[in-house]
């Protein structure tokens, strides 16, 4: 390995050098921090992910840094688009990278706004009158309760093979049928320019009201909804797209780029000294699985197929929890030489001995932490050669002890692994505070502010 992190463990950072992010002022709740904003909600909220850093953060850190039409800006853990549409919206550059299908999906159609709102609403109009009328035939008026109904169709259903993609129980089987009566309807639009805005309208409306899910911020399953409309849902949120894209000045935008690749090989997507900034919010080393939040929308719409499929899709993300760790994985040797990363692991494995835990999952804690961090300083060195000297970096990253309540201070380790790969700490600002209730502490967002001044 050419770049074994062998940096010494430093000590903590005294609550003095921890600053509040550029903006934090005027926002003085844990709560409001992390809020997206009314002002906001235009376009970010075409999709989101629940939790997803705010657009007033990234907005911050674009001026801090002094970026403006000429810069470009990377956001190499992307999900659902946050940096790149403010950005844009900022008439600044940018690009995403993205593994999982879905959210590189729903970056891509949340930063292009090429599309004729009144086209676009007036052929969702057309598409939810025949897939209404359809079901109205089918004795499944979305405008009758579901006491009334006389049902006079067998319900449509995923393949058993999807099905067992899904969260049991995730969506009731009548609303999915509606849901897959609608994705036929909408593919008689399926050639046009705004097909795949009304598919990403779809799955916002999948998730947030159509479906069983609840977010807390898990993912989970609540308590099963026998019915649900859905065209009604769908066209709502067509309507919210057509309203946003008519409020955007004329002035042209500047195009994002989107790859669906691994973040951890950003020089192979990516050409040399061609990023001035990196704002983005890597996974966490903890046991969220980000392919469990977007499981539903991407099985319904056919991003996810199978578990070949979905072994793929997590082969190329940063291993940050246990479910997809795999046998062959080999980023842990990156950090083998490192000290403190060794010793939190060897705590976590010390105390799943002493507590009993036995699972398969549990045994691999100790693994996924070593992992964790190993991919994140091959995802720095890779990213070296694509930034121009001088370029800034802002890391969102927070503190965790979901590993048998052992601390892992995620922006202190970030930032010792960065130095030992050449970059410059520059400071690290404090997002917000969150009190963990399995360890009684306050948990730290920070935000990592890094430097590269270029190969010496």
């Amino acid at each position: 390995m050419s770049d074994q992190i062998t940096q010494l463990p430093l000590q903590l950072p005294e609550a003095s050098q921890i600053e509040a992010f550029p903006g934090q002022t005027r926002r003085n709740t844990t709560s409001q921090v992390n809020k997206l904003e009314k002002q906001d909600q235009a376009l970010h909220d075409w999709y989101r992910f629940v939790l997803s850093f705010p657009p007033h953060l990234v907005r911050d850190y674009l001026t801090d840094f002094g970026l403006d039409q000429n810069s470009v800006v990377l956001d190499p853990f992307c999900g659902t688009g946050t940096t790149l549409v403010e950005s844009k919206l900022n008439h600044i550059p940018a690009i995403g990278i993205e593994a999982n299908r879905f959210a590189h999906f729903a970056s891509a159609i949340k930063t292009n706004w090429e599309i004729d709102h009144e086209v676009l609403l007036a052929r969702a109009r057309e598409i939810a009158e025949q897939a209404s009328g359809q079901l109205e035939a089918q004795g499944l008026a979305e405008n009758q309760p579901f006491q009334k109904q006389n049902r006079r169709t067998q319900l449509r259903t995923l393949t058993p093979e999807e099905t067992k993609l899904l969260l049991t129980n995730s969506i009731s089987p009548l609303p999915l049928h509606k849901v897959l009566v609608l994705l036929d309807h909408l593919k008689s639009a399926q050639a046009e320019r705004y097909y795949n805005h009304l598919l990403l309208a779809l799955a916002k409306a999948l998730v947030f009201s159509i479906s069983n899910l609840h977010f807390g911020p898990e993912v989970g399953v609540g308590k099963p909804k026998a019915d649900a409309p859905v065209v009604a849902a769908w066209l709502r949120e067509v309507e919210k797209m057509a309203g946003d894209l008519q409020t955007l000045d004329r002035k042209p935008y500047p195009a994002a780029q989107l790859f669906l690749s691994d973040a951890r090989q950003v020089d192979q997507v990516l050409p040399p000294n061609s990023v001035d900034a990196v704002i983005t919010s890597p996974p966490y080393p903890n046991e969220k699985d980000y392919t469990r939040t977007t499981r539903l929308e991407s099985v319904v719409l056919g991003f996810i197929k199978s578990k070949a499929d979905l072994r793929e899709l997590k082969d190329n993300l940063l291993r940050s929890n246990t479910r997809n760790v795999y046998k062959e994985d080999s980023d842990d040797q990156w950090v083998a030489e490192h000290p403190e990363i060794q010793r939190i692991a060897t705590e976590i494995e010390k105390r799943r001995l002493e507590l009993g835990k036995d699972s398969g999952f549990e045994k691999m804690y100790s693994r996924v932490t070593r992992l964790y961090f190993g991919g994140m300083a091959r995802h720095l060195a890779s990213l070296r050669s694509v930034l121009r000297p001088g370029a800034k970096l802002a890391y969102v990253v927070g503190d965790q002890a979901s590993y048998l309540r052992v601390m892992i201070r995620t922006g202190h380790l970030l930032g010792d692994l960065a130095q030992a790969l050449g970059y410059e700490l520059i400071r690290t600002d404090l997002f917000r505070t969150r009190f963990a209730t399995a360890t009684q502490e306050q948990l730290r967002e920070e935000v990592v502010i890094l430097q590269w001044r270029g190969k010496k």
